[in-house]
């Protein structure tokens, strides 16, 4: 059974590598021609734990490979993976364009019979309308919409020992078809989880909208603990201790970020209201989240009285989280635009992001390859993103470095070091520490 994985961002390259990786003929295409000549040079354009090495070994293999020729690959596939991007137009809404001529063409050159398989983050009524694009085809088309559920930072192992993975199709045959691609990932239980297409949309975005809200209220917790003198620490874990309730998503910051919640948060709210339904909770969850997107420039307007004009601000970390050089949505492009329209200076490190920061800034904020070189003559440091590298440095090399011992901590992960007593001025994000 030959694969075609149409799309090799995130998903088209972790989903086509990890199909290769238990014995089926993988061929993934792209527009992008610059990508495919790096991916075909033995590059992984992207920086995900754990891709490059199955990438690699795949290749070598002989069982995956890359082309630019999207209409090619899918004449040749028994099997064709919709993986390209649905960006989030001016409405909010999510663009189908790209999914739609993927579509187009598997109707114009399949030319046996063909399972097209969704993989495409798309909204309700999506496999409806691919159903429609297909019905001219000269070879019959199966349908299965199969939404995907990586994170990023752990993309590749959410791939090979998934939590579950959900299918909806109202064809037995497509059904049964796409069962035997995963059944290699079923050996230890059942993690298949049937439904009609509708519901296998709507999921995906649920699923998401479910972890935003947990994130948008806790972060209005933050901001009460500010104000009573509370410690959103010891509030989370006596939340999160409650099994109901559980710890994951509970963490205050400066807000959520990435190409998957944002974004698809704005698009399910879109999805009701064009159903003349308001999904008050997600639209409030949207909003708490745009305004937390602003709460470290905020605390440093506060400690500058208003003035950031010629500071130097040092920024550690520039992904939207930990383990991914994804800067999509990034908190620390919120910080960082608002710092520069204000006059000031701006230094900043990440360990995988540095590139894709270069491309959005050049010259305009100077990205340091050593993270200390941040706060050399710094006015204040701020921690956005919590990798490892950030969570425990040498405090006294930074005092020595600063111009003003001032710390702004993004993610609560310094707070309990006692940083008032070594001379630093701390402040969080809804904590009492430090």
């Amino acid at each position: 059974m030959r694969i075609g994985m149409i799309g090799t961002g995130y998903v088209g390259l972790v989903t086509g590598a990890g199909l290769a990786e238990t014995g089926a003929n993988v061929e993934c295409a792209d527009v992008d021609t610059a990508k495919i000549a790096r991916l075909r040079a033995g590059e992984v354009p992207l920086f995900e734990p754990g891709l490059e090495p199955l990438v690699r070994r795949n290749v070598e293999a002989g069982r995956l490979s890359f082309t630019d020729d999207v209409a090619g690959a899918i004449a040749r596939s028994d099997v064709v993976f919709v993986a390209v991007g649905t960006p989030q137009r001016f409405d909010g809404a999510a663009s189908l364009l790209a999914v739609d001529r993927v579509a187009e063409t598997v109707a114009r050159v399949a030319s046996r019979r063909t399972l097209l398989v969704l993989k495409s983050t798309v909204p309700v009524g999506t496999h409806a309308r691919v159903r429609r694009i297909v019905s001219e085809a000269r070879a019959p088309i199966h349908v299965v919409s199969n939404p995907e559920f990586l994170k990023e930072g752990a993309a590749v192992q959410d791939f090979l020992r998934p939590d579950r993975i959900v299918l909806g199709s109202h064809s037995a045959v497509a059904l049964e078809r796409v069962r035997a691609l995963y059944a290699p990932f079923q050996r230890s239980h059942e993690r298949i989880v049937v439904m009609d297409p509708a519901s296998a949309e709507l999921t995906k975005y649920a699923a998401n909208a479910m972890l935003a809200a947990r994130i948008s209220f806790m972060n209005e917790i933050a901001a009460l603990c500010e104000r009573v003198g509370a410690d959103v620490h010891q509030v989370r874990q006596g939340v999160g201790a409650d099994p109901r309730i559980g710890p994951k998503f509970l963490y205050a910051g400066p807000g959520y970020g990435g190409s998957c919640l944002p974004k698809d948060v704005k698009a399910l709210v879109h999805t009701a209201r064009e159903l003349g339904l308001e999904l008050e909770l997600a639209a409030a969850t949207d909003r708490v989240n745009e305004r937390q997107r602003n709460v470290l420039a905020r605390k440093l307007r506060a400690r500058f009285e208003g003035d950031l004009r010629r500071r130097r601000i040092g920024v550690w970390g520039l992904s939207f989280k930990p383990r991914t050089d994804d800067i999509r949505e990034s908190p620390a492009l919120s910080l960082i635009d608002a710092l520069l329209e204000e006059g000031a200076e701006v230094a900043a490190h990440d360990p995988a992001a540095m590139d894709n920061a270069r491309a959005r800034y050049g010259e305009r904020v100077t990205l340091c390859p050593d993270a200390y070189d941040v706060a050399r003559d710094a006015d204040a440091l701020v921690l956005v993103t919590e990798w490892r590298e950030y969570q425990n440095p040498d405090f006294e090399r930074l005092a020595s470095l600063m111009r003003r011992r001032l710390l702004l901590d993004g993610r609560n992960v310094w707070s309990s070091y006692g940083l008032r007593a070594m001379g630093f001025e701390y402040d969080g994000i809804g904590v009492l520490g430090s």
